[in-house]
């Protein structure tokens, strides 16, 4: 039986020394040429290393985490014969030449790599200050973590491991060390179906239409009673969201601002302005984003509009929407409600020509009147609203008059009961 002393092979241009992260074998195993020995990692890649000879594992370079030089001994395979193979100086060629072995009984002969090139090269400066000697990746696990590497103390050798940084992590599970989150492995998802209708459309509406928003603050604290007052008397009908309100203010503004409620053929250069308000209604499902429309809103009580927009946001969501349903809008109300967040820029839904977008509602100190010529600072509840515009057809005036319009009614929540 012979040794055959297989040496950290040269595994690419400028590396000198590579870490093991993971042994395929142990000693005692029997192994085969081309049998995956060892993983190991440069600063560059993780490399899968395979045995050029038939044999038993005798002896290994070292553990998980520690840092092996090329031209080193990386692992011992007794082999069959009296001769050890030739090939390992092939296989494994060191980066400067072997010196002459001392007639001492010693561990097989390592290569000596170049002493600029060498682990110690490992030992660097701290952020504390402190000279630390470390592997590449331990190193860079670290920085990821935001841990000095000289606060944490090595078990053995002076050299900071894998396992020495998971004990400072377990003594310091509080500190903010631990990762935000488990890796996950990356999907591909083949965009299909109304996904990439959504995306087709919203990459045609961003291409062709030159777009603006206006956002104004509205005082709902009065509507917000008022809808609360209807719907402690609702009896039977249907619970009163803002949308209602919301639709019916629009409505009432509407015949003042026709260019708002329009359709562009902007192929054929025509702009349609609508005399019916036929209400789009952005409403998000478990496969997108759809919008089933509320046909003749503007013909439609409270009540009406409350039941019609809970009848279309199901049939949407459950898939029972007609295509009649969900095509020919004139103008398109898109919220998310609690989500809908202090401002948003919401993308026309082409070929209409502005699309709205009710923010959430937040409660803010405002200054009001308190009737004797004074004020007073109150508790009031506030909610923005946005209005992106094809400007094209829109100017800037008309829509903040627009807004501006529905602002009054919204903050005098009577008008929009009245005639």
């Amino acid at each position: 039986m012979a040794k055959f002393t297989f040496n950290m092979p040269d595994v690419g241009e400028g590396v000198a020394e590579a870490e093991i992260v993971e042994w395929m074998v142990k000693v005692g195993d029997t192994v085969s040429e081309d049998q995956h020995l060892v993983d190991v990692m440069t600063d560059k890649a993780t490399i899968d290393i395979e045995s050029p000879v038939d044999g038993t594992v005798t002896e290994v370079a070292g553990e998980a985490g520690d840092v092996v030089a090329v031209g080193s001994m990386l692992l011992v395979v007794e082999v069959e014969g009296e001769d050890a193979p030739e090939a390992e100086e092939e296989a494994a060629p060191a980066p400067t030449p072997t010196p002459t072995p001392t007639p001492e009984p010693t561990p097989e002969p390592k290569a000596q790599p170049d002493p600029a090139e060498a682990p110690v090269e490992a030992a660097v400066e701290a952020p504390s200050g402190a000279k630390v000697l470390a592997s590449p990746a331990v190193r860079q696990r670290a920085c990821d973590l935001g841990i000095d590497l000289g606060e944490v103390k090595p078990a053995s050798d002076g050299r900071v491991r894998h396992a020495d940084l998971d004990q400072f992590l377990a003594y310091n599970a509080g500190a903010g060390f631990s990762p935000a989150g488990a890796k996950r492995e990356d999907e591909a998802i083949k965009v299909i179906g109304l996904r990439k209708r959504i995306a087709a459309n919203m990459s045609a509406a961003k291409r062709n239409i030159p777009h603006f928003t206006y956002v104004e603050e509205c005082d709902v604290t009065d509507l917000e009673a008022m809808r609360s007052d209807l719907n402690s008397a609702r009896g039977s009908k249907p619970k009163l969201t803002m949308m209602p309100l919301l639709i019916t203010a629009f409505c009432k503004v509407l015949p003042s601002y026709p260019m708002i409620n329009a359709r562009f053929d902007d192929e054929a250069g025509v702009v349609t302005r609508h005399g019916s308000v036929h209400l789009g209604m952005a409403t998000q499902t478990g496969n997108g984003l759809m919008v089933p429309v509320i046909r003749d809103a503007q013909s439609r009580n409270l009540w009406q509009l409350a039941s019609e927009i809970t009848r279309l946001a199901e049939a949407a969501r459950d898939g029972s929407a007609k295509s009649e349903e969900l095509s020919g809008s004139t103008l398109t109300l898109t919220s998310l409600g609690p989500l809908g967040g202090v401002a948003t820029t919401p993308v026309i839904n082409r070929p209409e020509v502005a699309i709205i977008g009710p923010n959430r509602i937040i409660e803010r100190p405002m200054f009001v009147s308190d009737g004797m010529g004074g004020e007073r600072i109150e508790k009031r509840k506030l909610m923005n609203i946005s209005i992106s515009c094809d400007h094209r057809v829109v100017d800037g005036y008309d829509a903040a008059s627009f807004i501006q319009e529905v602002k009054t009614l919204i903050e005098t929540p009577v008008l929009l009961l009245s005639d």
